[in-house]
């Protein structure tokens, strides 16, 4: 005799759960077990932080990016303070300013904490002015200190500049290039590889072999290649859409030969067959029958993308032969390390390659989350 008999209500809530996931569209069951992965949810949370702090890079640094403080070049970073040296406790978050002396020897700069020089930190500060998106013309900023005090989080570069800012503005041209890039490549992927399934012949041979030949050179060597082509003359918009372009144009083809592949294993089903019976134009099956069949698979892979454009804007700037100055990226940032002598002073310098680090990650742990959620149905039914 069962010593344990499932009740009505249990039988029920079953019965509503089941109905609940066999009417659920693609993107609901994807959704729900996205949820699951939470450590790809941390990482949407962890990504959208960064984006957020690019788009209002204006507020969220304390300075320009090109203001520079000629008094304290390399100036270590400032540690925030809440208890003073006296023993009392600060609601108000402080730093302790600099004194330095200079090195007779090595003619660097020696700076040491001044204890007497309490400098308070405050949020919604008034400083210095900028147009947020070039429209809203403002001085507000999210945190400071008052007029004549001084913040530097990550601590200043060679020139005198506050490092945090400069990394918050190069985070809009580093995750925007990554974007665009992976748009882009991703169109050119869908295109090619559609082109190449549905086709096959000689098309599907011209088609692979120019894949197979971008994907055959060394990629650091192509990169400088084709970069070296970019007009010295150039504005930084310019190299900006440059740069873009030769992410694009190399980064297509992992994104082409997956789709050429999924193409060959569906083209031929039932309902891509009678889409062509029932006088549909081969455009028409691709935009329409084919190419929505893998949509999540497609998302999944041009998210995983994104890192590798990351890394190619970021060597191709570091090496100098991708953005420059004016412009600023985590890769312009970093080429300021390439220089051993300010590296072993200032090892804050690489800082920016932390926030690269933390970004890759991020993505390729939502990339791993969304090519799980791809197929759904491998475990919500379990």
């Amino acid at each position: 005799m069962d010593q344990n008999p499932v009740q009505p209500a249990e039988v029920d809530g079953r019965a509503e759960e089941d109905e609940e996931f066999y009417m659920a569209s693609q993107w609901q069951l994807m959704w729900w077990k996205f949820k699951k992965h939470k450590i790809a949810v941390t990482a949407v949370l962890i990504l959208l932080l960064f984006f957020g702090v690019a788009i209002f890079a204006d507020f969220v640094a304390p300075y320009q990016p090109r203001s520079r403080h000629t008094g304290r070049v390399l100036a270590p970073p400032h540690s925030i303070n809440f208890l003073s040296e006296e023993g009392g406790f600060n609601l108000r978050p402080f730093v302790y300013g600099f004194d330095y002396s200079i090195d007779m020897q090595t003619g660097s700069r020696i700076y040491e904490v001044d204890q007497d020089n309490k400098i308070p930190i405050y949020f919604f500060v008034r400083g210095e002015e900028y147009e947020l998106w070039g429209v809203l013309s403002s001085d507000l900023h999210l945190f400071g200190t008052e007029e004549g005090g001084e913040i530097f989080l990550l601590g200043t570069d060679t020139m005198g500049r506050d490092l945090f800012s400069q990394i918050v503005f190069g985070a809009r041209i580093s995750l925007s290039i990554a974007l665009l890039g992976v748009v882009f490549s991703g169109l050119l992927g869908m295109i090619m590889g559609g082109i190449s399934g549905y086709f096959g012949g000689k098309i599907d041979n011209i088609i692979q072999r120019v894949s197979e030949i971008l994907r055959s050179f060394p990629t650091i060597p192509l990169w400088m290649a084709l970069s070296a082509a970019i007009p010295p003359q150039w504005t930084p918009v310019q190299e900006y859409l440059g740069i873009v372009l030769i992410l694009s144009l190399i980064g297509w083809t992992s994104l082409g030969r997956e789709v050429r592949g999924k193409i060959l294993s569906i083209k031929n089903e039932d309902f891509v067959t009678s889409a062509r019976l029932d006088g549909s134009s081969t455009p028409r099956i691709i935009r329409l029958h084919l190419l929505p069949s893998m949509v999540s698979h497609i998302i999944a892979s041009l998210t995983l993308a994104i890192p590798r454009m990351i890394i190619a804007e970021t060597s191709l700037s570091f090496i100098g032969v991708g953005l420059t100055r004016p412009a600023i990226s985590w890769g312009v940032l970093l080429e300021q390390s390439q220089q051993t002598r300010h590296l072993i002073s200032a090892p804050w310098l690489l800082t920016p390659g932390i926030f690269v680090v933390i970004v890759i990650l991020s993505f390729n742990f939502m990339g791993d989350g969304l090519r799980d959620a791809a197929d759904p149905y491998s475990s919500l039914t379990e």
